[in-house]
């Protein structure tokens, strides 16, 4: 999968989010990114916080180990998990139907 890499202080996830969708999901890979539909706006940060308390729970993580580094104003994004691993991660994501 394209869309993650392994780092030293955890895994990188890119993501490309649709805001204003009519339901939070994980809508397939697009362009080499996870791509996310969610509910909330783009304004003032509400589709980025949207966007990690999302991928918190659809990766069983803990929000607090989630931080984005790039794209805070952007459709695409790029997500850091503290302490992650890539195979685990990778799990979580074919559990969601992603290979």
């Amino acid at each position: 999968m394209d869309c993650i890499q392994e780092r030293a202080e955890g895994v990188v996830v890119r993501v490309r989010v649709q805001p204003r969708s009519s339901r939070n999901e994980l809508a397939g890979v697009q362009q080499g990114a996870l791509k996310l539909r969610l509910t909330a706006p783009p304004v003032e940060g509400a589709a980025n916080e949207e966007c990690l308390r999302f991928l918190a729970k659809l990766l069983e993580v803990p929000q607090t180990r989630l931080r984005m580094i790039k794209g805070h104003k952007s459709r695409q994004k790029v997500v850091l998990i503290a302490d992650a691993n890539i195979e685990s991660i990778r799990l979580q994501l074919q559990r969601h139907g992603l290979d």
